[in-house]
């Protein structure tokens, strides 16, 4: 049953993407709406005329503790920690995140996806298997657009397949998914959950409202995934790269099968899979779970996996100079997506690590980039941490800035060799986000290109001079 909105004072507290979506559903809701958030005025003039316009107050440069007095809901952006203000102890029983809000709204079925690791890959690939299985669908949560912002146009025959992170999940009350995926457990985040315990229950927590009748997708391979089959009440499906589970997904002579009580039948030939790398056979396998159980034909989830191309930021393809392949892996925001990243390629890397760190152990990239990787270049405010925790690994330069570190690469780079963007750390220290990093890569590597192409050919270079 969903919360009565009409004429209840309600709270959003962080303006970014989910909370202005948050902010404006609620209003259309029949609510009185306040927005907070620590940025100043000068840094929200695009988002506040909006808001004042459709009768939305709004509070900037910090959260005061009287502005949460006399709420009836308060809904938290993901970016928030719980903890952050310590008034909202005082008023947790009214809080919520912007998952939950929609939850309670939306009126059809739920996939969610978590994990360290591959959810955004995973996500987008599900979406796409379940509505190439003829199935009204849409795609959302942490992949992009906030799952409250499609409560709107969805009915009862709609499958919504979310992305979700433990920051989400944090928050939740009757979050219910039908099929709920668990990728796999590494450390992360840890800068805000301070344990691996912490942030393994925060993810468990996916599975918490399930019923006998839903579905809980898990990593056979993955013992921490596998520990976590007892705190489901749903049935659980394994999917697995290495053995052959009773129910579930699983890899058999280079084909990819799924096994339950009706029998065994083929999905496709792994050959068939354009994305690289053993992690993305996984995010294949955990996608094949999700459309099997929701009654896609098997011809349909093998065609929807071979047109798949590789979401952007996550392992890729930029561009080849001077027979140098360049890989944007932004997302690999921790160090399990840097050894996944890694692992896809065999060798003569140049790799870019560093941002914000969120108490990574680098040490466990050593053995890799004794391997593969020819020389690491550090970046941002994690570099000196990197630096000493790698030591001895490979060669190592101290870049600085992510052009900086684009720049020495390619000087350093020899035809046959790999340059990627695989950073094991967030983006805020220099970015936005990692999109906007991934982006800059982007931008940068392109200039590149068209400088040697320029050099390369200068009376063609000339020839659009005059033409411009």
């Amino acid at each position: 049953m969903a919360i009565e909105l009409r004429d209840k004072h309600v709270l959003i507290v962080g303006l970014g993407k989910s909370g202005l979506a948050a902010a404006r559903f609620v209003k259309a809701k029949g609510a009185r709406v306040t927005v907070s958030d620590t940025k100043t005025l000068a840094e929200l003039l695009e988002e506040i005329p909006p808001l004042l316009a459709e009768g939305i107050a709004v509070e900037t440069g910090g959260h005061n503790a009287r502005t949460f007095e006399n709420q009836d809901l308060i809904v938290i952006s993901p970016g928030v920690p719980l903890d952050t203000l310590p008034f909202l102890a005082k008023h947790r029983e009214k809080v919520i995140g912007e998952l939950e809000l929609a939850a309670q709204f939306f009126p059809g079925r739920i996939i969610a996806i978590t994990g360290s690791n591959g959810k955004t890959t995973t996500t987008a690939l599900t979406g796409q298997v379940i509505r190439n299985g003829g199935f009204p669908t849409l795609v959302g949560g942490n992949i992009g657009t906030p799952a409250i912002s499609l409560v709107e146009e969805a009915t009862e025959d709609t499958i919504a397949v979310l992305e979700v992170s433990s920051f989400q999940l944090e928050t939740i009350r009757t979050f219910r998914p039908h099929i709920a995926v668990l990728l796999n457990l590494t450390p992360d985040h840890l800068d805000r959950h301070q344990t691996f315990a912490a942030y393994r229950d925060a993810k468990a927590r996916i599975f918490e409202n399930q019923q006998k009748q839903d579905f809980a997708v898990l990593n056979a391979d993955d013992p921490s995934c596998v520990e976590l089959e007892a705190r489901t009440r749903a049935q659980v499906i394994w999917f697995s790269r290495k053995r052959e589970p009773n129910r579930g997904a699983y890899v058999d002579q280079g084909h990819i099968f799924f096994r339950d009580s009706g029998g065994q039948r083929e999905i496709m030939p792994v050959s068939d899979i354009p994305l690289p790398g053993a992690h993305n056979l996984e995010n294949v396998l955990a996608a094949v779970c999700a459309g099997v159980l929701s009654d896609v034909e098997p011809r349909r989830i093998s065609k929807s996996v071979r047109e798949f191309q590789a979401v952007e930021h996550r392992l890729e393809y930029v561009a080849s100079i001077g027979g140098v392949n360049y890989y944007n892996d932004s997302k690999a925001t921790n160090v399990d997506a840097t050894i996944k990243a890694l692992e896809s390629f065999p060798a003569n890397i140049h790799l870019i690590l560093g941002g914000k760190d969120k108490a990574g152990d680098y040490r466990l990239l050593k053995d890799l980039l004794r391997q593969r990787v020819k020389c690491v270049y550090t970046i941002g405010a994690a570099a000196e941490k990197i630096e000493s925790q790698i030591q001895g690994a490979t060669a190592v330069v101290h870049a600085e800035t992510l052009e900086h570190a684009i720049r020495r690469a390619a000087e350093a780079a020899q035809s046959g060799d790999i340059v990627l963007l695989a950073p094991a750390c967030a983006s805020f220290d220099q970015f936005r986000n990692y999109e906007h990093r991934g982006a800059v890569f982007k931008q940068v590597v392109r200039s590149l290109g068209a400088k040697g192409e320029a050099e390369a050919n200068p009376g063609k270079a000339g020839a659009n001079q005059v033409h411009q």
